[in-house]
């Protein structure tokens, strides 16, 4: 099994946004998709809610991958360099980072 972190930078990211920062969807409607069809569950419970706020210390299952949601604040202490910071998934093309 696949085992991920999402780092939050705020108090919740909704579930297609999880999916598809993530990369377990390649877009926003393929999450939906996934999710509508029944293929993704929340702390073990199937969740067919498209926009569900997850929070830090919940997990994410869709297929062979599990993504844990963690704080900012818990993913330093961890020292874990293997976590998906959302911000980073979230910048627009083109932005001066990339010059």
């Amino acid at each position: 099994m696949k085992a991920l972190e999402l780092v939050l930078r705020t108090d919740h990211i909704t579930l297609d946004a999880l999916l598809k920062a993530t990369g377990l969807a390649t877009s926003g409607g393929g999450a939906k998709a996934l999710i509508a069809a029944g293929r993704v569950q929340v702390d073990g419970r199937e969740e067919l809610r498209k926009t569900c706020k997850l929070r830090a210390g919940q997990v994410v299952q869709c297929g062979d991958a599990r993504v844990r949601v963690v704080a900012a604040s818990e993913d330093a202490a961890s020292g874990d360099a293997g976590s998906t910071d959302v911000s980073s998934q979230e910048q627009p093309k083109g932005s001066a980072d990339e010059a």
